[in-house]
């Protein structure tokens, strides 16, 4: 049992409160005021061993704030004997919880509670109107919530940032807070993020080297430089967490954009934020300066859906989660040990390592993956450098095909489902009039109804989804020649780097292996990124495309001359 504290020992808790939406008041509410107001109540009514505390900038709504929960801590020690407030409102404007302790808590610690401009004393018993003023109080924050939040509705919907700090890497503009500059420290260390994902680390990864280089964290920058920030600076110097690190690899804000409603919360009570969709995102491209090309962050974002984990030795393979096998589709694990050389590293398949009955081992050496790709990225960089219209008007033949065939059933798919929709409607109405009729009853009337309109209701949910679907199908050209255009930058291919591989290999299919004449032998198809799968030419027809891409060269400069 709680040992009961003498009355000389506990205190009076002058509690004060003042929240954003308070300010507003000016000086009658502020945390001054308030405390002279408790001060001078608890002195004349000779309240014992007052104490003042108070939570600036803290809503009415949450209870987790510090000097109330210290009040309630010492209150459940048996320290605290009476609680001022100016106003009812101060102690909270949650009507479940204010009312749980007034009728609860308070009672059971002995804590007499006082509102002194609602001329409230538990001592003399609750009114039966001050429930009433716990509802008036929380639609009062309803109320404010609802201002917030259209407010941010409309600036976001223009374009303004909704956040209160800059993402790491910019500051605000001092002419104009709603703009965004690039701080090059900062810039410096996104930069050197981006690259580091790029070689083939993970964002746990990042964040030790990060730790060893002794960078700062966002936190630790900002305070050094005077700018308040929300979280404080890690206990240890320099300590990066992978979470931090995955956030600033996620930011497409660093490609220029504004991202406004990346998440919501689901009541003025509940403070946690939840993520939205990202269709439901609002973006405004090129509203500031870039610190990453978009090109670069396409590339990260691509290598973060290969979520690529270290091995026990904590090794990264270039190639992990692009491997597939070509039998079950899963996934070809990478293994290397300490036991045996880097060369003898290996893939093999998921599947067959989960139930060896499923599929089979699909082995395949991870250098002789590095030395199949490295040819193949050599025969199409050159061919694409030296056949460049030729091979941009395969690809173009190609991909002008397929996509005829993607729109033509995407479009079949969405007049089906708009088609099905008026139908319904239609099968409805003419139910009703059979059972008006007397041909249909009222109970079998009700279950056809129930079921059409469920599945109406998906359709209308589907047809959507199948329009943005079809509207993302655009001319594959842009990005073919973005391809062709980086294709030509890389001259000499001698050996590949991560961001090689991942910026032209979209995947690799491994089929498993064949004994031909005593000899191993096993397919392996390469697919690149915007090309797909591409096999180079063989040597006689290389030689004959070459001779007539010469003889053309040559007749276009007798023309010119």
């Amino acid at each position: 049992m709680k040992k009961k504290q003498p009355n000389e020992q506990r205190i009076t808790a002058l509690y004060a409160r003042l929240s954003r939406d308070d300010e507003k008041d000016g000086i009658s509410g502020s945390i001054q005021n308030q405390r002279a107001i408790l001060e001078k109540f608890a002195a004349d009514n000779h309240l014992p061993n007052p104490r003042f505390m108070f939570d600036d900038g803290y809503s009415g709504v949450t209870f987790t704030r510090p000097a109330f929960m210290e009040i309630m801590e010492l209150a459940e020690q048996g320290l605290v004997a009476n609680l001022v407030v100016k106003d009812h409102s101060r102690l909270g404007r949650n009507r479940l919880v204010v009312g749980q302790l007034l009728e609860e808590d308070f009672v059971r610690l002995n804590v007499r509670y006082i509102a002194i401009m609602d001329n409230i004393d538990t001592a003399n018993g609750v009114s039966d109107i001050v429930p009433m003023q716990d509802l008036f109080n929380e639609w009062h924050a309803k109320n404010t919530s609802d201002k917030v939040r259209r407010v941010m509705q409309s600036r976001g919907n223009a374009g303004i940032p909704l956040t209160t700090n800059p993402p790491f890497g910019y500051r605000k503009d001092p002419e104009d807070k709603n703009k965004w500059l690039i701080d090059e420290f900062a810039a410096g260390v996104v930069h050197q993020i981006f690259q580091l994902s790029i070689s083939g680390l993970g964002p746990t990864q990042i964040a030790k080297k990060l730790r060893s280089d002794g960078v700062m964290t966002p936190s630790e920058y900002l305070h050094s430089i005077g700018v308040s920030c929300p979280t404080k600076p890690p206990a240890y110097p320099h300590n990066w967490c992978s979470a931090t690190v995955a956030d600033i690899l996620d930011r497409q804000e660093y490609t220029g954009d504004t991202v406004n409603f990346r998440s919501f919360s689901q009541s003025f009570k509940q403070k946690k934020r939840l993520d939205r969709p990202q269709e439901e995102w609002k973006v405004f491209p090129d509203t500031h300066p870039a610190i990453i090309d978009r090109e670069t962050f396409t590339l990260v974002q691509n290598l973060r859906q290969h979520r690529r984990r270290p091995d026990r030795t904590g090794i990264v393979s270039m190639f992990s989660g692009l491997l597939y096998c070509a039998d079950c589709g899963e996934k070809l694990y990478y293994s290397s040990t300490n036991s045996y050389k880097r060369e003898q590293a290996y893939f093999f398949c998921s599947s067959y390592r989960k139930n060896s009955s499923v599929c089979s081992a699909h082995y395949i050496r991870e250098h002789t993956v590095e030395q199949l790709v490295l040819e193949g990225l050599q025969r199409l960089l050159w061919y694409v450098q030296a056949f460049e219209q030729k091979f941009a008007q395969e690809q173009v033949e190609r991909f002008g095909l397929q996509a005829k065939k993607a729109l033509t059933a995407k479009r079949r798919e969405l007049d089906k489902a708009k088609q099905r929709v008026v139908e319904i409607d239609q099968l409805i109405q003419k139910s009703y009039e059979d059972m008006s009729k007397g041909l249909l009853s009222e109970e079998r009337f009700a279950t056809l109804t129930v079921s059409l309109e469920n599945e109406q209701r998906q359709l209308k949910a589907a047809i959507p989804e199948m329009e943005t679907s079809l509207d993302a199908t655009t001319d594959k050209a842009a990005d073919l020649q973005r391809f062709i255009e980086r294709a030509r930058q890389v001259t000499r291919l001698t050996e590949l780097t991560p961001e090689i591989v991942h910026e032209f290999i979209d995947k690799i299919v491994v089929s498993k292996p064949d004994k031909v004449d005593g000899k191993r032998h096993q397919r392996v198809d390469i697919y690149y990124n915007t090309i797909g799968l591409w096999v180079a030419p063989e040597p006689e027809e290389l030689e004959q495309e070459y001779l007539d891409y010469y003889k053309a060269m040559l007749k276009r400069k007798k023309k010119t001359a």
